[in-house]
């Protein structure tokens, strides 16, 4: 806690939240009049902190539209709990980083979703041509925090750091002027909450490293590979079992499938492609992103 709290760490981190721009939280609070405020009351806020009595503010839900027709639902927190998620964050990072598979690529320094597709054409050369797409459900909204909170306990051994991430677990939701509990989850739109999502999918990585399989990440959006139509077939059934009786986690079973990958119609992943030829195999935009892309370029033309 004393390097979270840390006056340097503690500067970066507000410098970052300053440099990701975004909209104030509920209480109205504006990046650049929260330095003021944070310069005269940061002894105060770190105290209280130490004390184990800071109470973060709920969030502001803010609905997003999706390009499929739904709403995806960020919670926004106030500029001051932002600083201090981004101070933990800053400081949990090194801690976790080396501890993540080499197939996750979502949220971590120095990786991208062309990383993330590029490893599914390596397995593909490999032979793994069959992919098993999972779809989660509300991933963010559902992530079970009895579970999460257990998973840090075994890295972070400092309590007063897991119990302060927990109150931001449990600061609630504000909607309409109504705050609402939070028992589950973690909102999209805090800066711990990346961070917190790949802890918790760590475990689905590791297990089925253990057992030999594949798998590529990008935060909620995974792809496991297998050589046939048959083993893909498995792979979906053991999958959805774990993510779902051991992770508590919902699987969207209309939306995952087994594709081959090369499946244009069907295999989409991040909005890329596999595509084949005489030379081999190659990573193209999925028709599907492109359109999207055109027409995208026609509404602001």
């Amino acid at each position: 806690l004393e390097a979270i709290l840390y006056k340097d760490n503690f500067n970066r981190a507000y410098k970052r939240v300053k440099a990701n721009k975004g909209a104030p939280g509920i209480d109205g609070m504006t990046i650049e009049e929260a330095l003021p405020y944070l310069k005269e009351h940061q002894q105060e806020i770190t105290d209280r902190i130490y004390r184990g009595k800071y109470t973060p503010s709920p969030v502001r839900r803010v609905e997003i539209p999706k390009p499929d027709g739904g709403v995806r639902k960020l919670g926004i927190p106030t500029v001051i709990d932002r600083t201090i998620q981004q101070a933990i964050t800053q400081e949990l990072v090194p801690i976790y980083e080396p501890l993540f598979a080499d197939g996750s690529f979502g949220y971590r320094p120095g990786r991208s979703a062309k990383d993330a597709i590029q490893k599914v054409k390596e397995y593909a050369e490999q032979g793994y041509t069959y992919a098993v797409s999972l779809d989660l459900s509300k991933y963010f909204d559902t992530l079970n925090h009895e579970i999460l909170l257990n998973l840090l306990r075994k890295n972070v051994k400092d309590e007063r750091v897991v119990q302060l991430i927990k109150r931001y677990l449990k600061s609630g939701v504000m909607e309409n002027g109504v705050v609402m509990e939070t028992e589950e989850g973690s909102p999209q739109g805090g800066n711990l909450s990346p961070l917190l999502a790949n802890i918790y999918l760590n475990e689905f990585d590791q297990e089925f490293l253990k057992r030999g399989v594949p798998c590529v990440r990008y935060a909620d959006d995974i792809v496991l590979l297998a050589k046939s139509k048959r083993a893909s077939e498995r792979l979906l059934e053991s999958s959805t079992k774990y993510l779902e009786e051991k992770l508590k986690l919902t699987v969207n079973r209309k939306k995952s499938r087994t594709v081959s990958v090369f499946a244009i119609r069907n295999f989409k992943y991040l909005g890329f492609a596999l595509g084949r030829n005489g030379t081999g195999i190659y990573v193209r935009v999925h028709p599907k992103s492109w359109r999207k892309f055109k027409s995208r370029l026609k509404e602001l033309s």
